[in-house]
C-alpha cells in the first residue's frame, strides 16, 4: 500500500493525487475481505487496481519533483521500511498461509528504481541497482515479484504520454499478477482480473488529470499505520464472521 506520502513541494495539495491514495486504499480492502470467511471472490477484480495505483502515486510523486533534498529520500524510504516490519506480524495473522513478504518492501524497492532513473546521481544509480537486485534475487518472497518492483519505474517512463502508452505498465502489472494461473482458470473471475491489470494504470492517469477538483482529506503520514491496521481490523471481522467455536 504505498507511496502513501506526497512530496511536499508547496502548500497546495494535489487533490486527484489524495482521491488516487483514497480509492487505491479502499481497492485494497476490498480485496482483503475476501479472506474474511464469506463468499466474496468477486471482489478480486476490484482489488486489482490497488497496488497499481499506489505505483502510480509513487511514481507522480517522482514525476513530480526532480530536485528533491537527500533527506526526504530517506525519511520516506525510513518510513516504508519501518511500516514494512511493523505490518509483517497483523499481516500473517491475516493471512497466514502467505508465500510472499507484505507488499510494502515490493513498493520501496520500486520507488528507489523509479527514482534511480529519474535522479541520475549516482546515489540514487547505486540504489536502484540494488533495489534491481534484491528484487531478482528474493523475487518469490516480495509480493508482486520482480515484475512488482519494475511497475512504478514503468508508469513513469510513460507518464507524460499519449493515453495508448499505457498498455506499456498494463502488460507490467499483468505480469506482476501470475497471469499465467489466472489465464488456465478461465473463469470469469480472473479473467476480468487481468482485464482491471490491464486497464489500471489508464484509469488511475484519467482520474489524475480530470480529477483535479476535488479536495479529498489529504493522505498524511499517519496513514502508513491504516496498512498493518486494516489487517487486524479485518481479522476481527473474520472473528466475528466465524461465530463461537
Amino acid at each position: 500500500m504505498h507511496g502513501i506520502e506526497t512530496i511536499p513541494v508547496s502548500r497546495v495539495r494535489d487533490g486527484a493525487l489524495d482521491l488516487l491514495k483514497w480509492l487505491a486504499l479502499l481497492s485494497m480492502v476490498l480485496d482483503h475481505l475476501r479472506y474474511v470467511g464469506l463468499s466474496l471472490d468477486g471482489l478480486y477484480v476490484p482489488g486489482r487496481l490497488a497496488f497499481p495505483w499506489f505505483c502510480l502515486v509513487i511514481a507522480a510523486n517522482v514525476q513530480r519533483v526532480k530536485d528533491v533534498p537527500a533527506t526526504f529520500q530517506w525519511r520516506y524510504l525510513g518510513w516504508l521500511l519501518l511500516f514494512s516490519v511493523i505490518s509483517e506480524v497483523p499481516y500473517r495473522m491475516f493471512i497466514a498461509d502467505a508465500h510472499s513478504l507484505n507488499v510494502l518492501p515490493t513498493l520501496a524497492l520500486g520507488m528507489l528504481i523509479a527514482r534511480g532513473w529519474q535522479q541520475k546521481t549516482a546515489v540514487d544509480r547505486g540504489l536502484a541497482l540494488i533495489a534491481v537486485l534484491l528484487a531478482a534475487i528474493f523475487s518469490t518472497h516480495l509480493m508482486f515479484g520482480f515484475f512488482g518492483v519494475l511497475l512504478p519505474l514503468a508508469m513513469l517512463l510513460v507518464f507524460r504520454r499519449p493515453w495508448y502508452f499505457s498498455v506499456v505498465p498494463g502488460l507490467v502489472c499483468v505480469a506482476a499478477n501470475q497471469w499465467q494461473v489466472l489465464l488456465s482458470s478461465a473463469s470469469v473471475v480472473a479473467l476480468s482480473g487481468l482485464a482491471m491489470c490491464l486497464i489500471a494504470p489508464l484509469a488511475g492517469w484519467v482520474l489524475l488529470r480530470h480529477a483535479k477538483h476535488v479536495s479529498p482529506p489529504a493522505m498524511r503520514r499517519w496513514a502508513y499505520a491504516l496498512y498493518p491496521l486494516h489487517f487486524l481490523l479485518l481479522l476481527f471481522v473474520r472473528q466475528i464472521v466465524a461465530g463461537p467455536m
